[in-house]
């Protein structure tokens, strides 16, 4: 394959469709996104205590998360140095060791090897044990969440989240205590490329009111008027669309954080009484994304809604198959019945057999298989919705797009995944850090948006 040209044409904003079907490009994406990139490994409250552990994956490889005796985090790989057969089992638990069941050999809490069965006798005392500990990845936290990486060479994990810091610090670090993950997650598998949910959370609104149209008239509320997309709403205010150098993004949607919630009056009252801590912390504009409803993705497969609180992990199987993780998202101080208020609905919502989760997960899948035909999969795909229509934002990090329903977020994805994809190491992606948003040319839509909303006659 000669590089991404073919796969992703910005200007035009469109994508091949082999990008959700094609093994070759799959096994690239191994190679210089899942290998190149911080991955979602958990969060602090999963492992609290010295000792305590879970295991999890980066893409393919499986991976074992442990909290050392000094409260520090180590991660490795979950893969005997002996044989490779895989160490550990259990999806979390407390331990001092981990003790492979094939031949026995034993490793630390921290990876290294340090005991062999029979090792003088067989051995022969001739076996360096500080050589064969497990592969080591690099971890780095923000605000509780824990990432793994493992390229030497990747930014910092603050760095490579860039501006979404500014946005998270909103609610991972609100001023009360900001969030926690709820587990251990449910999981199940979807027929679908990882890259379809990833988008589809990053950005769509656009699928809200049509996919989602039978449970929205269920479930009431402010997203009611979306159901079929019948209303005439002034979606051009509404909410925004955002997009981050490292292709991490969301969508905004005003004033609807608890709008997929039934039972809500805990969270209602919860947020109602901490908004004004947020104003005061952090000012009116991430006071307005506080209460607002977000469908986020950090690249490159971790999303998460916030409002609706559901976090999801979507672990690749090959192109055409995803290992779905979802944990819930609530407020670390919130009373008791509140988060589990808030982990029911979520559940009941993006659960495995959640309404809206099953909805998507028709399409995800759909979305994938169809492009099993030969003709088919030589097409192209379109994510020119609300182009020319975004741009920096004098308020708002990264680029702006103009409405929740939109795709500057899609494109966004789509551009960090075709430059990392034909970057040969880190240093050629930082070699655009200056210019990585040139594709955005209509660098004065939000002053003369604004300029123009100001000068409106008001009421």
């Amino acid at each position: 394959m000669n590089g991404s040209s073919a796969l992703v044409d910005n200007a035009g904003a469109s994508q091949s469709r082999r990008v959700f079907w094609d093994q070759d490009v799959y096994q690239l994406e191994l190679e210089r996104i899942f290998s190149r990139c911080w991955l979602m490994l958990g969060h602090d409250s999963l492992v609290p205590k010295p000792g305590d552990f879970i295991t999890t994956y980066m893409a393919e490889d499986r991976v074992i998360l442990s909290r050392q005796p000094d409260g520090s985090l180590k991660a490795f790989i979950n893969s005997c140095t002996h044989r490779g057969n895989q160490i550990c089992h259990a999806d979390s638990g407390s331990a001092k060791a981990f003790v492979c069941n094939y031949h026995g050999w034993v490793f630390g809490q921290d990876g290294s090897l340090v005991d062999v069965p029979m090792e003088e006798r067989c051995y022969h005392s001739d076996l360096d044990k500080s050589k064969l500990g497990l592969a080591p990845i690099r971890v780095e936290t923000y605000k509780g969440f824990i990432f793994g990486c493992h390229d030497p060479e990747a930014p910092s994990l603050e760095d490579y989240l860039g501006d979404f810091c500014w946005y998270l610090d909103t609610i991972w670090d609100g001023p009360d205590g900001g969030l926690e993950l709820v587990g251990p997650p449910l999981k199940s598998t979807l027929a679908c490329n990882w890259k379809v949910p990833t988008e589809n959370f990053v950005g769509d609104g656009y699928h809200v009111g049509w996919t989602h149209a039978a449970a929205l008239q269920m479930i009431g509320g402010e997203l009611a008027g979306l159901s079929g997309n019948r209303a005439d709403m002034p979606f051009d205010d509404l909410g925004l669309q955002f997009t981050m150098r490292h292709g991490h993004g969301f969508g905004l949607i005003d004033n609807a954080a608890t709008a997929i919630h039934v039972k809500r009056d805990g969270y209602v009252k919860y947020l109602e009484q901490t908004r004004g801590g947020i104003r005061e912390k952090f000012g009116p504009e991430r006071e307005r994304l506080y209460v607002g409803h977000w469908n986020t993705s950090i690249f490159p497969n971790c999303s998460f809604l916030y409002g609706t609180n559901t976090f999801k992990i979507w672990h690749p199987r090959g192109p055409h198959e995803i290992e779905v993780w979802t944990y819930t998202m609530v407020p670390k101080n919130a009373d008791t019945e509140t988060k589990r208020s808030i982990q029911r609905e979520a559940i009941r919502s993006f659960g495995t057999a959640g309404t809206l989760e099953s909805d998507d997960g028709e399409n995800m899948s759909s979305a994938t298989y169809n492009n099993n035909g030969i003709i088919t999969r030589k097409g192209r795909m379109n994510s020119s919705m609300g182009k020319d229509r975004e741009g920096p934002h004098p308020v708002y990090p990264g680029i702006v797009g103009v409405s929740f329903i939109g795709e500057t977020s899609y494109r966004g994805f789509y551009r960090f995944w075709q430059e990392i994809l034909d970057a040969p190491d880190w240093a050629a992606i930082r070699a655009n850090d200056d210019t990585w948003d040139a594709m955005w040319t209509n660098r004065n839509f939000w002053p003369e948006r604004l300029s123009a909303k100001e000068a409106e006659p008001q009421d």
